[in-house]
């Protein structure tokens, strides 16, 4: 099943499941619970920490997620939770998700050094939902910005081009149809 966020990101082929971790978690669970997919291919917009590894309109899969918030970097908080979910044992690009999108160029730059090279705010929900229900699960995502202070404008002036590039993507790989 092929999965999308919504609002800007819909697809026709695409079920979308909602904006940020709850959402998209809430509405994820329920699609698993009562329509039992096979496997959840979940696409969408990225933003990247690191110009200079990932551009804008690149294209990135990943099978990892993690879930770091500015403030861990800053050693003002710490977690319980599980903060690496990884579907594949290969080393691959982790997806970091939040419900705040980084505007810091900094802090973007310190998510990168620790591994993490792009920002999605579903993917970790995603991923959590797909481990809870045994499912096998992938991202595919097109770079739509750079996570600084331009992060936004960046997103809305790129987003149809990357809609369009990434489509074009999946019908390349057979996900779609022509």
């Amino acid at each position: 099943m092929i999965l999308s966020a919504g609002n800007e990101e819909i697809f026709s082929f695409a079920r979308p499941i909602g904006i940020g971790l709850i959402e998209s978690a809430i509405n994820l669970t329920r699609i698993c619970l009562f329509e039992s997919p096979k496997s959840l291919i979940f696409i969408g917009s990225a933003g990247s920490y690191n110009p200079t590894k990932h551009k804008i309109f690149d294209i990135v899969t990943s099978s990892s997620a993690s879930q770091i918030e500015i403030s861990f970097l800053k050693k003002e908080s710490y977690t319980p939770i599980e903060q690496i979910i990884t579907a594949n044992v290969s080393r691959e690009t982790i997806v970091n998700s939040s419900n705040y999108i980084t505007t810091d160029k900094l802090s973007a730059l310190a998510f990168d050094k620790l591994g993490f090279e792009i920002e999605n705010m579903e993917f970790y929900s995603v991923m959590k939902v797909a481990k809870e229900f045994n499912l096998p699960v992938k991202g595919i995502f097109v770079i739509t910005n750079y996570c600084d202070k331009n992060a936004h404008n960046e997103y809305i002036k790129n987003i149809k081009q990357a809609k369009q590039l990434l489509i074009n993507y999946l019908k390349k790989h057979k996900y779609i149809k022509e």
